[in-house]
């Protein structure tokens, strides 16, 4: 059985949902012992912690978590500041809303795009989906630095993976989408942003 003596977080260095807790935990400025587990793998260490041995996964000493919104509320909970999470109850219900809304509408067009099982038409109606819906939404940023917010929350925490796996995904935003750039360009500038990226992250831009 192995035994973890402080803060631990198996990841993928290419998905999109570890990325997000790797960015929450860079935001909040907390060391972890990150254990890098391509997808498909189940080293010992993850099977003995989690019983679908699934990644991300996060262990803190007796504790594992393993579904993504779980471990980021958890790590909000865990270390409060800085805040992720707005103080009063119907802002934090509308944040919750806004994050099953990112996965409802953009994270299943992202997994079908990377899924290698998906016929290339099934991925560029995704694509094209994808790029439409983001298109969409570029003005909800003209007002605010961050998605509907004045500061970074977990929403941000879910979509910056998403954005900066654009060029990986064949999505090119076009020129109408500029709130939408100008907020990827501030968001990924940010030290934190550029902590959480694994070496395989950097290389997709």
């Amino acid at each position: 059985m192995a035994v973890f003596n402080k803060l631990a977080c198996f990841s993928d260095p290419a998905d999109h949902y570890c990325h997000r807790v790797r960015l929450v935990l860079a935001e909040k400025n907390v060391t972890a012992d990150i254990i890098d587990t391509v997808g498909g793998e189940c080293p010992t260490d993850l099977s003995d912690v989690n019983p679908y041995g699934n990644v991300p996964t996060l262990v803190d000493r007796d504790l594992a978590l393993f579904e993504p919104t779980v471990i980021m509320e958890y790590l909000e909970e865990r270390y409060p500041h800085p805040p992720l999470m707005p103080a009063y109850p119907l802002a934090r219900a509308n944040t919750r809303l806004l994050m099953y809304r990112i996965q409802r509408d953009w994270c299943v067009l992202v997994d079908q795009i990377l899924d290698s099982r998906a016929k290339e038409a099934q991925k560029t109606q995704a694509r094209k989906a994808l790029r439409e819906s983001l298109t969409g939404v570029a003005p909800l940023f003209e007002s605010k630095a961050f998605f509907l917010s004045d500061d970074l929350s977990l929403v941000d925490c879910c979509l910056l993976p998403i954005l900066w796996r654009l060029p990986q995904l064949g999505v090119e935003l076009p020129a109408p989408a500029k709130p939408l750039l100008d907020y990827m360009e501030r968001a990924f500038a940010r030290p934190a942003f550029q902590a959480s990226l694994s070496s395989v992250e950097r290389d997709m831009r």
